[in-house]
């Protein structure tokens, strides 16, 4: 049993952490292939899953991730991986996770203050 499943709070910032490492895999893929012809960039969708998941009060469901297609136009080799919309991208979500990490290391901060003897 993880820490995290304790309440639903753990369970939000643990599915958050989930949904932006698999948005930076799809960013690394798609700058990796951005001089592939015929590659399609995606991207990954876990907020609304995870926003669902705290409109029901549910921290700890499963997230799902979604990836989706991006409307980056194509070039010329058939290829709509735009490198700065990528890079901006990767930087957006290096902060929302330094964000969250943030979040779990003031959170377990919290829990071991309150496990403390008086």
């Amino acid at each position: 049993m993880s820490i995290f499943s304790a309440d639903g709070v753990g369970g939000v910032l643990a599915s958050a952490l989930d949904g932006i490492t698999a948005r930076q895999n799809v960013i690394a893929d798609n700058i990796a292939n951005v001089d592939t012809p015929h590659f399609r960039a995606t991207t990954v969708d876990f907020e609304t899953s995870l926003r669902d998941a705290i409109d029901r009060g549910d921290g700890n469901a499963p997230l799902s991730f979604r990836t989706v297609a991006t409307d980056t136009p194509v070039g010329v080799n058939d290829n709509n991986v735009d490198l700065r919309k990528e890079t901006m991208a990767a930087m957006q979500s290096t902060f929302q996770y330094q964000l969250v990490t943030r979040s779990v290391t003031d959170r377990l901060a919290d829990l071991r203050t309150a496990a403390e003897p008086f």
